[in-house]
């Protein structure tokens, strides 16, 4: 049974790698820490990254994301797409050359904000949906970006750290890949906020070539809101006009716990929700920004989700929220799934805290076994 190594609670929601419980990670986070750095240090290490986002009074800023790295000489930031090269700061991903990778996904599809968007309810049409209902017979670019601003050691798609610097292709290549049956291109990841220049370059090429042929392409974002506020208003500028949406992947209101979860802050990623959150009225249906949160056992409780929603309700009520269930992957693999109870919980307090628009995605992965969390 794993064991917490600060209070020694033994239960089955503890994740063995970062072996520190929910409560010790909150209400004791000085005698959390140690385990959380050590648990991210070993996470990184594997991949020639960063432990953490650098921190060097001499090196060079990049102000590309929240992590606000200061890169030393001839190293890479937190992400492994920018590096101090000869004392100036250079990024690897840029609209010329981008590292992911794509494929054409038949609509309507299993993303987060499928539940809303136009291509499975119609919303819009016929200015942004080509039909009233699902959009069968077209398709969604899905596009995975091989580096990420984050470190989750709950990532449900670790599997891009082994593809770092590889897939190697322009904005004018991805949006090349754009046909007369594809409807919407969805950026996610790792995380575009890594590469974003090379998904706004692509977003730009593609959505030109649609308007002149006189097709609808909407443009989506998935992403863990960390990119600097002023890229974060020209996403949502193309999304609106275009008929998509942003997605923040929420996953902690509390500080501590998301430092405990992904390695870095969630101080970016609130700001930035809260600025785009201005642009709601311009377009309200389809909605252009929808949230997300995986519902991570032992971690990610009720409470947190209750949290989580009350920021979301005070920015607007009927701001989309989906619940995500959770399958054990990459650092937090020893974890069970997501209840159907834990989930049930989660709705109501997210419905409690206010918000009006609540869905449980991911529902084949809940379990009927709860684990007795309170």
């Amino acid at each position: 049974m794993p064991t917490c190594q600060v209070c020694h609670t033994e239960s089955p929601t503890i994740a063995g790698f970062l072996g520190v419980c929910r409560a010790c990670i909150v209400e004791r986070p000085d005698d959390a820490r140690p385990f959380i750095d050590a648990a991210h240090r070993a996470n990184r290490e594997r991949y020639g990254l960063p432990p953490f986002p650098p921190d060097d009074p001499e090196g060079r800023p990049c102000r590309r994301c929240g992590n606000e790295c200061r890169i030393p000489p001839g190293e890479r930031g937190y992400c492994g797409m920018v590096e101090n090269a000869d004392g100036r700061v250079r990024t690897l991903a840029t609209v010329g050359r981008g590292y992911l990778s794509w494929y054409h996904d038949p609509l309507p599809t299993n993303c987060v904000g499928s539940w809303v968007c136009p291509g499975e309810t119609g919303a819009g049409h016929p200015r942004y949906a080509n039909r009233p209902g699902p959009e069968h017979g077209y398709t969604n670019l899905a596009v995975f970006y091989h580096s990420c601003t984050f470190s989750c050691l709950f990532c449900q798609n670790s599997h891009f750290r082994h593809e770092y610097l590889r897939g190697a292709a322009s904005a004018e290549d991805l949006a090349g890949a754009v046909d007369a049956r594809t409807a919407c291109i969805c950026y996610f990841g790792g995380d575009p906020a890594s590469q974003l220049k090379h998904s706004l370059g692509a977003s730009k090429l593609a959505t030109k070539a649609a308007r002149r042929d006189g097709r609808i392409l909407r443009i989506c974002w998935e992403t863990n809101g960390s990119t600097s506020g002023r890229w974060a208003r020209q996403m949502m500028k193309i999304a609106l006009e275009s008929g998509g949406c942003i997605k923040f992947d929420m996953k902690a209101a509390d500080p501590n716990l998301h430092r405990a979860l992904t390695g870095v802050s969630n101080r970016q990623t609130w700001e930035n929700l809260a600025a785009l959150a201005e642009y709601i009225p311009e377009r309200p249906d389809p909605p252009p920004l929808v949230a997300s949160t995986p519902l991570v056992p032992g971690y990610v409780d009720a409470k947190e989700v209750g949290a989580i929603a009350a920021r979301l309700a005070a920015l607007d009520a009927d701001i989309p929220y989906s619940l995500l269930g959770f399958h054990p992957a990459h650092r937090m693999n020893d974890l069970p799934t997501t209840s159907a109870e834990h989930a049930r919980r989660c709705v109501e307090a997210a419905e409690s805290a206010g918000l009006t628009r609540v869905h449980v995605g991911n529902r084949h992965l809940l379990s009927r076994d709860d684990y007795g969390e309170k």
